[in-house]
């Protein structure tokens, strides 16, 4: 064989070679590109409903204690249980009061139509007024205007 057709024979191989890379070449980039497109998103857990504060109807509170708390008559921890909210249970917050302290804490909010629960445990979503002032708008009698009236 001469040296022209080793030459000859060397170059196919070396052009089959390179045909055979550059299809591999394309098809894997064919196949990146379309990978993305044709992967199933992954499910999403159902997210709980977030209550805004026009829902609730006032300013409203979500309790933050993995094991929920109580609601008392009072706000102390002497005054007896009334009920019971659960960890992220929005309630609608009345008015709030300082009173005893819970770990730093001496807020205390009054839930609307129910009980009162120590702020410790409640994140407040919104203004709430401290009972005083809710009591100046609420139309309700302070012990001046039944002395005069």
């Amino acid at each position: 064989m001469s040296t022209t057709d080793v030459l000859v024979v060397r170059g196919k191989k070396l052009a089959a070679g390179a045909g055979a890379l550059t299809m591999a070449v394309a098809l894997g980039a064919t196949l990146l590109a379309a990978a993305p497109a044709q992967a199933t998103p992954k499910p999403q857990p159902p997210q709980p409903y977030q209550q805004s504060q026009g829902d609730l109807g006032g300013p409203y509170g979500t309790v933050n204690a993995s094991r929920g708390i109580s609601e008392r008559m009072a706000p102390s921890t002497d005054a007896p249980t009334k009920g019971f909210f659960r960890n992220r249970e929005a309630v609608v917050l009345d008015c709030k009061v300082r009173a005893q302290g819970i770990r730093g804490n001496d807020v205390w909010f009054r839930v609307h139509g129910r009980g009162w629960v120590s702020g410790k445990y409640v994140t407040n979503n919104g203004y709430v007024r401290y009972c005083k002032d809710a009591q100046r708008t609420t139309g309700r009698d302070s012990d001046g205007a039944r002395r005069a009236g």
